[in-house]
């Protein structure tokens, strides 16, 4: 997936993949997925999706600060 976030774009095909968390099972509309992922210049990323019922439900990318990539990676 691709999002221009502030004329930057955030690429999943193009960024590595630190992390997937899943909750629920795929189908469920209670489920979700959460992938952290890096760019290249150092930057992160969470692409979300999920069923209709989840927190996520529309596939999405949000971009997260060094600290909330940090925070995620500890929780999760």
């Amino acid at each position: 997936m691709k999002k221009i976030i502030c004329k930057k774009e955030y690429d999943t095909e193009n960024a590595e993949l630190l992390k997937k968390h899943t909750e629920g099972v795929f189908g469920e509309p209670e489920g979700y997925e959460e992938s952290l992922y890096q760019t290249s210049a150092g930057t992160y990323f969470l692409y979300v999706n999920g069923g209709e019922n989840s927190p996520y439900p529309k596939e999405d990318i949000k971009r997260l600060s060094k600290d909330k990539a940090e925070e995620w990676l500890a929780k999760h």
